[in-house]
């Protein structure tokens, strides 16, 4: 949060209350998906990393049990 908040102030700094109300509404915008073109960020790749990636194993599998040998002591 503390990274929200100096971005908050950043803001705040370097634009004027219109541009900041046009920011403002912009946002809200895209909260409700009036803006299809923009999305927001999916934060469930952040919390499952590795949803779907898989790959198939290039062996084929065994169609006989594997025969082991003995070791003679």
């Amino acid at each position: 949060m503390k990274r929200l908040s100096r971005f908050v102030i950043w803001i705040c700094s370097r634009f004027n209350k219109e541009q900041i109300e046009f920011i403002v509404k912009e946002l809200m915008d895209i909260l409700k998906n009036r803006n299809p073109s923009i999305k927001p960020k999916d934060e469930f790749q952040e919390k499952h990393p590795n949803y779907r990636k898989f790959f198939v194993d290039p062996a084929p599998p065994l169609t006989q049990k594997p025969i082991f040998k003995k070791k003679s002591r």
